[in-house]
This record gives C-alpha cells, sequence and structure tokens, in this order.
C-alpha cells in the first residue's frame, strides 16, 4: 500500500499519464494531493437558517419552497425563475435567472435584521452604500430613524404600481415622507387584547363584556376579577413595557411634538394615558414585571388573566397547549376624554425596502409588487408556513385567513387581525420610539413608588431631550 510520501502515480486509478498532469499543477505526491484545497468550496453539511445565514458569504440554508412562480421572460430576453422559502426563523425570497433547474439546488446570501442596521449605518457614516443588499426587511419603529438620517440610502417606490390604499394608513405612514413611499409593507402589528375565557367566566364576564370598551372600564372590570379569582387582567413589564405607548398611539398622539420634540410634560394626552396607567397598576389590575421572561410567564402560569400586545403574541400564547380553547381576542380599550381615542393601535411590524445600491430597481420592485405588494395566494401560503400575518387588507378575505383557529375558540383571528388593521390611526413618529417608552414607563414606576406626577413627569420630559442629543 502506498505511503503519502510516494508519488502519487501509485493511487488507483492514476497511473504514470495522469500523474504527469498532476505534475503541472505541483502535485507530486499523494501528500501534495492531499493538501491541495479547492478554490472555493460551500459546506452543505452544516445549513444555515434563513437569518443567521452571514452577510456577503456564499453558504448553504436549507429553506422549505413555499411558492415557485412560473418562469417568465423579462427585459432582454432572459427567463426569470422565482420562488419564495423560509424555515422557522425567516422568509427567503429568491430570483435566478435561465436556470429553471435552480429551484432545486441554490446558493443563497441572506443576513439578519440587526446586522442590516448595523451595515447600514457603517455604510452611510463611510458615504458608500455599494456593500449594501438590494432589497432589506426592516421592523418599522427601527427604519424611522434610518429613513430620517438616511433618506438617499432608499429608493422611492411610490410609482412602483403597488395600490397603496390596499394597506393600513398607520402601516404606510412608517415608510414614508415627503407623501413619498419607500417601503412595502409586510407583516402585521395590529394590536389586540386576549383573555383567558374561562376566567372571565369565573368571574362572571365574557369576551364581550371587554370588547370596544375604554381602559376605565377595563379597570372597573379588572379589579372585580383580581378580587373574585386573585387573577390580574393584565400584566406588563416595568420599564420595557409597551402599554403606555399603545394607548397614547391608539389615540393618534405620542410622547413627541410634530416637531420631533420630547413632548410629555404639558400633553394632556400623554397625561390621561400615564393617569389611567397608574391606576391600573396600583389597582391591581395590571401585574409590573422586571423582565420578558417574567412577563411571559405571567401569561403561561395563568397569573394574568390578559394581555395587550401586538398581534404577533398569539404564537406565543399557541405554544401552551395545555390553555388551547381557553383564549379569546378582541379589541384593545379606549382611552377616556380624549375625543381621538380608539380601540386600535399597532406594535411592531416591518417593512421591504430597496437599497440605492440595488443594480436592478425594475426587478426588485417586479419582485416586491407581484408578491408583498398584491398576492392573496402568497400570503396564505406564508401564514400556514411561517405565521406571518398580513397587513396586506385584501388577504383578510381570504378562506385561510378566515379559518376559525381551534386555540382561540374557534374564532378566525387571522381575518379579525387584519381587520383591526386598517382602523389604526396615524401619529407622529419619531427615531426615538424606544427611548421614550422607557422613560415614560420609568415615571409610572416613580409615581407608583410615590414621587410626585409633576417630578416624575418632568423627570422623564427631561431624560428624553437628552437622550435625543446623543
Amino acid at each position: 500500500m502506498p505511503t503519502i510520501n510516494d508519488s502519487v502515480q501509485f493511487l488507483k486509478g492514476v497511473g504514470p499519464a495522469f500523474a504527469k498532469k498532476f505534475e503541472k499543477l505541483g502535485i507530486l505526491t499523494i501528500r501534495d494531493l492531499l493538501l491541495c484545497y479547492p478554490r472555493k468550496y460551500i459546506d452543505y453539511t452544516q445549513p444555515y437558517t434563513v437569518v443567521s445565514a452571514p452577510y456577503d458569504v456564499e453558504c448553504c440554508v436549507r429553506a422549505t419552497v413555499l411558492q415557485k412562480e412560473p418562469a417568465r421572460r423579462v427585459k432582454g430576453g432572459r427567463v426569470m425563475n422565482r420562488v419564495l422559502a423560509a424555515d422557522d426563523s425567516g422568509i427567503l425570497a429568491l430570483s435566478w435567472f435561465n436556470a429553471p433547474y435552480a429551484a432545486d439546488k441554490l446558493e443563497v446570501v441572506e443576513t439578519s435584521s440587526d446586522d442590516c442596521q448595523t451595515k447600514l449605518t457603517t455604510a452611510a457614516n463611510a458615504g458608500d452604500y455599494s456593500t449594501l443588499p438590494d432589497i432589506v426587511l426592516m421592523q418599522d419603529n427601527s427604519y424611522q430613524k434610518f429613513l430620517k438620517s438616511y433618506p438617499d440610502a432608499f429608493t422611492d417606490l411610490t410609482d412602483m404600481g403597488i395600490n397603496w390604499d390596499d394597506f393600513g394608513k398607520l402601516k404606510q405612514s412608517y415608510s414614508m415622507v415627503d407623501d413619498k413611499h419607500y417601503g412595502v409593507p409586510f407583516d402585521n402589528g395590529a394590536v389586540i387584547a386576549c383573555y383567558r375565557t374561562d376566567i372571565l367566566e369565573e368571574a362572571g364576564y365574557t369576551l364581550d363584556d371587554l370588547t370596544d370598551i375604554t381602559w376605565s372600564k377595563f379597570e372597573e372590570i379588572g379589579k372585580d376579577i383580581h378580587e373574585k379569582t386573585g387573577k390580574y387582567l393584565l400584566t406588563s413589564e416595568a420599564t420595557g413595557g409597551d402599554t403606555l405607548m399603545m394607548m397614547i398611539q391608539s389615540c393618534g398622539a405620542n410622547f413627541v411634538n410634530e416637531d420631533g420634540e420630547a413632548y410629555i410634560v404639558g400633553n394632556e394626552t400623554a397625561e390621561k394615558c400615564i393617569d389611567l396607567y397608574t391606576e391600573l397598576v396600583q389597582n391591581d389590575v395590571v401585574k409590573l414585571v422586571n423582565n420578558w421572561d417574567e412577563y411571559i410567564a405571567t401569561i403561561t402560569s395563568g397569573e394574568a388573566a390578559g394581555i395587550v400586545n401586538g398581534n404577533w403574541i398569539t404564537a406565543t400564547l399557541m405554544s401552551t397547549e395545555d390553555q388551547k380553547g381557553l383564549w379569546g381576542i378582541t379589541t384593545m380599550p379606549k382611552v377616556d376624554g380624549v375625543d381621538t381615542a380608539t380601540n386600535y393601535a399597532n406594535n411592531g411590524g416591518s417593512s421591504w425596502y430597496i437599497t440605492s445600491n440595488c443594480k436592478n430597481v425594475e426587478l426588485a420592485e417586479d419582485f416586491l409588487a407581484s408578491t408583498f405588494g398584491s398576492s392573496t395566494d402568497f400570503y396564505d401560503a406564508i401564514l400556514s408556513e411561517t405565521g406571518a400575518i398580513s397587513c396586506y387588507l385584501p388577504a383578510g378575505e381570504s378562506d385561510v385567513y378566515n379559518e376559525p383557529n381551534e386555540f382561540f375558540g374557534g374564532q378566525p383571528i387571522f381575518s379579525t387581525i387584519v381587520e383591526y388593521s386598517s382602523h389604526i390611526p396615524e401619529f407622529t413618529k419619531t427615531p426615538y420610539h424606544y427611548e421614550a417608552r422607557e422613560c415614560v414607563n420609568t415615571a409610572v414606576v416613580n409615581i407608583v413608588n410615590g414621587t410626585a406626577k409633576e417630578d416624575a413627569l418632568q423627570e422623564a420630559q427631561d431624560t428624553l431631550a437628552f437622550k435625543m442629543t446623543e
């Protein structure tokens, strides 16, 4: 048996003639052959998930094809094939040309949302957008900061052929500046109120009793439920919770003014929301917790009978199999004494953007318009595979979206959520959404702990104003 120091000609199937060809490559011995690595290769043994795949590196991603469109000829005579694929972590849109067999074996380049934001900031600060991907998906609240700071990093999509009225006004506004559209809306962030119907029944209430009510009525019912069952009607994180943000935004207002400046002190709507929320905490209607894990634990353990949050919370609820059939959804309460108050708000969601680095904007626009911008079949497919709920209003009319959901007592929750998203009022956006959330929540905690309201609100105002200068 030849050793690694012997000539390659002694390997089975090589021989003297083939050995001369190896010699031209500098491969003389079996050792040389073993140490001759390919110029490039892709490791198919350890595929990435969609969201974990590194950006700008060829790699293997394992995903399920959800939708395969018929091939069609595009400008230049090329034949374009497109598919949508997904795994449990995210969705992947793929296009290629003159290769109809490629759906069986694809090389994918993908990056996470956080990495996209980091990359965008780095590129903008360097004044060079050439490293950006063609299309990015970003959270709506996060995107406001980039849209206002780096508007030239994105493509104006106003005339791309989408019927923008097929999306709620609020959802559109997240990616608009000066009446121009820069993003194609994707997933739905409409707020829902979810309640344990068995706990409501134990206290003598039904889901109808909590539908289209005010926060004062919610407090009345919550106090009664706590007295009868020992359960809280709502839970929220102490400084990171979204309840206050949802309350004020359901009034078409925010903790900033139209010029984007901190506006807490002297803001009547803000003070009404803070007063109501403080009362809910002080009267054992809302249980404040320290972090997300505790927040979820109060729900799954049954310590809290309700939750008000973005509809994405349904995925967490449905993971508790032992509570199947015990939950129902309805509208959130509205703020008392505010003329613009509604029972609708938004918390979460994202949109697609075409960067200024895209070399074929027409193709990118066509892809987004024919999928996320207009296809009910497309949204039907990704709902069942990924759980992503559409904010495309016609999707709510499909049979798939109107199917009864057994976990939520047979309610067609997905069509209901889409319908809610059409009623959410617009409000002034701020790149400092999360900073404002922390400031006002901290004010409530301070008030509950004995700080005078005026002092707590002034501190929140000053802190937010300072954060806006950082």
